[in-house]
């Protein structure tokens, strides 16, 4: 699977792509197949804590964007990793994430899928697991119902950073909000970090969290590489 990551991501404009991990079998793994690897602390809380000692061991500028692509993203299209990185680079904010339209109510109530709300200039007003905006007529119907008036936004885990949030973002405290919809994203928005968040140009398909997902994505790429 990290494999495959670390190829879908040289696929995109990156100057450099890394796998950052504290693990010695993926380092393995990733030497083996002639990809690039940082040993990092075993120490790390998150990933973004991780990502910023990365930075600190390379030396990179206050001003270079990293883009964090989990590992366990194995269809992750090349577009939006260059989709969010443009759109930070082109941005005051000091990350940009994204997102995708909610067209069923099931996924809006369901709190493993993270919803946010933004403003008139892209920008995050706040994430939750809770369906956001609460439409409370329709919600409030037996069973409940989308409402076709309004866009509610999915979250997609991809984020940009410029180095020198991910260097103040490590001194934070994890504030009430984050701890409480365990939604790291939250500590910036809590300490006035500006997040962009802009509809994916292209369909990220769902992550391999579960054996379910594993399943699914093999035949997908089975279908696209037989």
């Amino acid at each position: 699977m990290v494999q495959w990551v670390y190829e879908r991501a040289c696929l995109s404009d990156a100057s450099e792509v890394l796998i950052a991990t504290d693990d010695e079998r993926i380092a393995d793994a990733v030497i083996g197949f002639g990809g690039r690897v940082s040993m990092t602390s075993r120490e790390h809380k998150s990933g973004t804590d991780r990502l910023q000692e990365v930075c600190a061991q390379r030396k990179f500028d206050q001003d270079h964007i990293i883009v964090n692509v989990q590992g366990d993203e194995p269809l992750i299209p090349a577009t939006v990793i260059n989709q969010v990185a443009t759109n930070l680079a082109s941005s005051s904010a000091g990350m940009s994430t994204l997102c995708e339209v909610i067209d069923n109510i099931e996924d809006l109530l369901d709190p493993n899928i993270v919803k946010v709300v933004t403003d008139v200039n892209d920008l995050a007003l706040y994430f939750s697991r809770s369906p956001i905006p609460y439409a409370r007529p329709e919600f409030s119907m037996t069973p409940p119902v989308l409402p076709a008036s309004t866009n509610f936004l999915r979250h997609l885990g991809i984020y940009a950073y410029r180095v020198s949030l991910l260097n103040e973002f490590v001194s934070w405290s994890p504030s009430a909000i984050e701890e409480t919809e365990r939604l790291e994203q939250l500590r910036a928005l809590w300490n006035g970090v500006k997040i962009h968040v802009q509809q994916a140009v292209e369909s990220i398909p769902p992550g391999v969290d579960t054996e379910k997902d594993l399943q699914r994505t093999l035949s997908v790429l089975a279908k696209n590489y037989a």
